[in-house]
């Protein structure tokens, strides 16, 4: 078995070397044809020839990454700029590419796309990648036959330098997620200004607008028919008791006070008792989370409990929220029909808009029938220390920023800056004195001084940065990606 074993694995490395020998053999015509479309591009003025030749390059330099990623493990980030975003009309319906107006978003469009692919060096990688690319694969069959493993991690190694992320086009990619997450933010919160102002307008405004007109007509009775100016306070006292009401409502929909003063296991659990539905919580979290996160978690559950109870047919629901490392994780789950999903207006895309702006991301799982199961997750939202307990150091460790907080004073304070101060008041170094530095001929008494304070400002920097180091590098594992395997 373990012959046939190690058959099975000659032959799989085997037919990787013939799948990348292959490819080499495509790639040669591939690189003719993508030379003839740049020149066209570019010598004879045929510019639409450029976005279909970066295309085609980058087809194929994916799927390389593919493969990589499959037979070694080692996942190659595309390196390519965020695209941009679509024209946006001005005031006037015209669109602008430089200096000229469009009346369709297709020319600027085309532009803007044109020039993000040619300004991309990610683009003219690929391009060199793609050239030398046969000539590598070539180059290291000798390697590939003799010790195909090695082989296979000296040619990842190769498409990780050119076809890889850089880090200008993951900060890019950051700011082009902050700047999306900014706007659906934006959006969020102006639709939840409408909301508040339609239920203000609707509703306790015109509650407002009706008792004062009965006061009106009370202060045209109070003289002539006094019952029914009694009458009319009464009905006044009413609406002003069911305004209150209504204002109550619209400000629990804009922070709700059991939120701000016991903050979000009470918060939901006071949400399961006014649902209609049998509503279990379990909340396990060691502190609060800030308030923002508590009021999207909050919002987030309000929502999908309305949603089960009054689309879902929902009798019953399980509400969990745990932290897990630094993640926030809710999970919510109902017996309802199931069948949700985003695209219907079921306020699923509202609550991912929330979700969006902690990085959050929404898992929905609804077949017909029930049950229903939605997950978020905002990560990286909770304080570091929840991540459980800190390793401990070596002893060896322990000891050395014990000795160093125990000894950094010395040549910080007094052989450095205090000696440093009398240096300055003119003290003349003949009486004795403890301070190193004054006894050494005049020449070597400044350097002395700041070369001690130097030491001392470096043993303190140690003191603190060893457990620092010590504590972050676990946190780095986690939040790191890892290859895949």
């Amino acid at each position: 078995m373990s012959g046939y074993r190690r058959l099975e694995s000659m032959l799989r490395r085997f037919g990787r070397l013939a799948v990348l020998l292959a490819l080499a053999g495509v790639q040669v015509p591939a690189v003719a044809l993508a030379a003839v479309m740049l020149l066209l591009s570019f010598a004879l003025g045929m510019v639409f020839l450029f976005p279909p030749q970066v295309r085609m390059v980058r087809r194929v330099a994916q799927l390389h990454r593919r493969l990589v990623a499959r037979w070694t493990g080692l996942a190659i980030e595309p390196p390519y700029l965020p695209a941009p975003p679509p024209p946006v009309p001005q005031a006037d319906g015209m669109y602008r590419s430089d200096r000229t107006l469009y009346k369709t978003p297709r020319v600027p469009a085309w532009n803007d796309r044109f020039k993000w692919l040619l300004t991309d060096p990610a683009t003219w990688r690929d391009e060199v990648w793609l050239l030398f690319d046969p000539l590598v694969k070539v180059a290291l069959v000798p390697l590939f036959l003799v010790m195909p493993g090695r082989g296979m991690r000296v040619y990842a190694l190769w498409a990780d330098l050119l076809l890889g992320a850089t880090a200008a086009s993951r900060l890019a990619g950051q700011v082009s997620h902050l700047r999306r997450t900014r706007n659906l933010a934006a959006d969020s919160q102006a639709a939840e200004m409408r909301r508040i102002e339609r239920d203000l307008h609707d509703g306790t405004q015109a509650r407002l607008v009706a008792i004062g007109m009965t006061l009106g007509a009370v202060e045209q009775l109070v003289d002539t028919d006094p019952d029914a100016a009694k009458a009319l306070l009464a009905k006044a006292r009413d609406a002003s008791s069911e305004t209150l009401t209504e204002l109550r409502r619209v400000i629990r929909g804009i922070h709700p006070p059991v939120l701000a003063e016991r903050g979000l296991p009470d918060a939901v659990r006071a949400l399961a008792i006014d649902s209609p539905l049998q509503v279990t919580v379990n909340v396990d979290l060691p502190h609060r989370p800030d308030a923002p996160v508590e009021a999207a978690v909050y919002f987030a559950v309000s929502e999908l409990l309305s949603n089960a109870a009054r689309h879902g047919d929902a009798r019953t629901a399980t509400v969990d929220i745990s932290a897990h490392g630094g993640a926030l994780r809710v999970t919510v789950t109902d017996d309802g029909m199931g069948g949700a999903d985003p695209s219907k207006g079921s306020g699923l895309a509202g609550i991912e808009r929330r979700l969006a702006a902690f990085d959050g991301v929404l898992a929905l799982h609804s077949p017909p029938g029930g049950p229903t199961t939605v997950t978020m997750e905002l990560p990286r939202v909770l304080p570091e220390y929840w991540f459980g307990e800190l390793p401990e150091m070596p002893r060896w460790k322990s000891a050395l920023v014990i000795g160093l907080w125990a000894t950094a004073w010395c040549p910080t304070f007094p052989q450095g800056l205090v000696a440093g101060g009398h240096k300055l008041l003119g003290y003349d170094g003949d009486n004795p004195s403890w301070f190193l530095a004054l006894h050494l001929p005049e020449p070597l008494q400044w350097p002395a001084i700041l070369g001690m304070t130097a030491v001392g400002v470096i043993m303190h920097a140690m003191a603190v940065r060893i457990p620092a180091r010590h504590n972050r590098d676990p946190w780095l594992g986690q939040l790191l990606p890892r290859p895949i395997c």
